[in-house]
């Protein structure tokens, strides 16, 4: 029977990366190969080395909204509450979201949460820092109107007639993943996301605004190498899927056991299922760039490998003994312990071969998580 501990390991925090190399593509790249278990170190550059004409590559086009707001409370006759962080989920209907709060045990039905430019750092909560959003000078208030599970309210905004995506622009902040902001802080950095994060925690093809966490394997694409490899004969079909914040929350063996993740909205429009579709007919490579959009491509397929355009939500948890219907190889990052992502990967690579490969990342100093290095398995 699976167990997490066999999918733990030991990462030196140094290894962890605070930020993004200085160019997306120099990153490196570890070139795995299955069935040899042979390794390559390159750098993602070099990637269309190991890519032929013909090759499909399937993107995840969900974009980073900047999901962490900063607010304080106002209760009934009462100015000046404590701190509250918002953490957007999703979007139930226009201005009403789910929202993981902070903390969340204090946060009652009917209260007032007030976003304003200013806040102070409070317990954990980061200051507002953004020229633009402090130039502004407005703000906006969340009411609180129901529960919705541990930690978690719906919470109705009042914008007084300003544009919902514009103030979440000014006063969101990039809802960097918990370890990147323990990193800078153990290496007595400022936590606070920065301008470079809003830009390079993004990728550069995002176009369908919806995740609380960046597709991290595509973010070392460039729009120069995605034009070179198009004039190489590689193809790109693009995927949808929404990353939802139960990506930063530990799993648990009952999870592994069940078979069974947090649910994610996904979607695929005809012409790329039919792109997708047409390069397994025509015995061409499939090559997932990423886990979220592997999990698209196993959730939206029948039996068959076939795909139907179609938009939904996934709970699909891919571990060992899966049978994988599309994919000839994928480009990942190097994943926490414990977590789905790296268990994925296991399924799709060999348990073995990824710990050997993981050991030989460690051992030539490769950075690891989000802003980390990449993989590419063949």
């Amino acid at each position: 029977m699976l167990s997490l501990e066999d999918f733990d390991y030991a990462l030196p925090p140094d290894r962890i990366a605070r930020h993004p190399a200085e160019r997306r593509d120099e990153s490196r790249l570890l070139v795995v190969e299955r069935r040899t278990g042979a390794f390559q170190h390159r750098r993602f550059c070099d990637i269309g080395d190991f890519l032929r004409a013909g090759d499909l590559l399937v993107l995840n086009v969900s974009r980073v909204i900047p999901a962490r707001l900063y607010a304080r409370r106002h209760s009934e006759g009462k100015q000046g509450g404590g701190h509250v962080e918002i953490f957007l989920v999703n979007e139930i209907e226009p201005l009403v979201w789910r929202a993981l709060v902070r903390p969340g045990k204090k946060i009652q039905k009917g209260e007032r949460l007030i976003v304003a430019p200013g806040q102070d750092r409070g317990t954990g909560i980061l200051p507002a820092t953004n020229h633009e959003r402090d130039a502004h000078a407005t703000r906006f208030e969340g009411v609180v109107t129901d529960y919705a599970g541990r930690g978690e309210r719906i919470i109705r905004f009042e914008t007084s007639g300003e544009d919902w995506n514009q103030l979440l622009q000014l006063f969101g902040h990039t809802p960097l993943p918990p370890y990147i902001l323990k990193a800078r802080k153990m290496a007595d950095e400022s936590p606070d996301d920065t301008a470079e994060d809003r830009e390079r925690y993004q990728t550069v093809y995002a176009t369908m605004p919806g995740s609380v966490a960046a597709p991290t394997a595509g973010l070392h694409f460039t729009e120069q190498l995605i034009v070179a490899l198009e004039r190489r004969g590689i193809e790109f079909a693009r995927v949808t899927l929404h990353v939802g914040p139960g990506t930063f929350q530990p799993l648990t063996d009952q999870q592994l056991r069940a078979g069974e993740l947090h649910e994610e909205a996904y979607s695929l429009d005809a012409a790329e299922a039919e792109k997708i579709n047409r390069a397994r007919r025509e015995d061409r490579r499939i090559i997932p760039v990423g886990t979220t959009a592997m999990r698209v491509l196993e959730s939206a397929c029948d039996n068959e490998g076939r795909l139907v355009a179609q938009s939904g939500l996934t709970r699909l948890f891919i571990t060992p003994g899966f049978r994988f219907r599309l994919a000839d190889a994928m480009i990942t990052n190097f994943h926490l312990p414990r977590s789905s992502l790296l268990v994925l990967v296991c399924a799709f690579a060999g348990r073995e071969t990824i710990f050997r490969a993981y050991g030989e990342a460690i051992a030539q100093g490769y950075r690891f998580y989000s802003y980390g290095d990449a993989m590419l398995i063949l």
